[in-house]
C-alpha cells in the first residue's frame, strides 16, 4: 500500500506547482501590462513635439518699463488685463480666440 505521507507530500508538490505557475503567469501579465504603460507614456512625450498642446498658442504682452499688471481676468471670451504705468492705470481688452487687442481703456483723473 501507499503511505499516506506520501499522498499528501505528492498532492503537497502538486499544489506548490499549481501556484508557482499562476504567480509566473501572474507576474508575465503585470510585467507586459507594465511595458505597454510606459511605451505609451514614451510615445506621447517623444510625440508631443514641446510644451504646447496642439491648438495653443504663446504670446507675449509688452507693457512700457516700471509698468505692472494689477489683475487678468477672463469673461464671455475675452481676456481683460488691468496695468498701472506711468501713464497711470489701463484696462487692455483681448480676444481669447485669436488673442488680439479690442480695446485699450486709460483711466485717468480730473484736474
Amino acid at each position: 500500500m501507499t503511505d499516506p505521507t506520501q499522498q499528501q507530500d505528492d498532492a503537497a508538490a502538486a499544489l506548490v506547482a499549481r501556484v508557482k505557475r499562476l504567480m509566473i503567469v501572474t507576474l508575465g501579465a503585470t510585467f507586459l501590462a507594465l511595458a505597454v504603460v510606459l511605451m505609451i507614456i514614451g510615445y506621447r512625450v517623444f510625440t508631443s513635439g514641446g510644451s504646447l498642446q496642439p491648438g495653443t498658442t504663446e504670446n507675449v504682452l509688452r507693457l512700457p518699463a516700471g509698468a505692472r499688471v494689477l489683475s487678468a481676468n477672463t469673461a464671455e471670451g475675452r481676456i481683460v488685463v488691468t496695468v498701472q504705468s506711468s501713464m497711470g492705470i489701463e484696462i487692455l481688452t483681448f480676444d481669447a480666440n485669436t488673442l488680439k487687442q479690442i480695446s485699450r481703456l486709460r483711466v485717468a483723473t480730473e484736474p
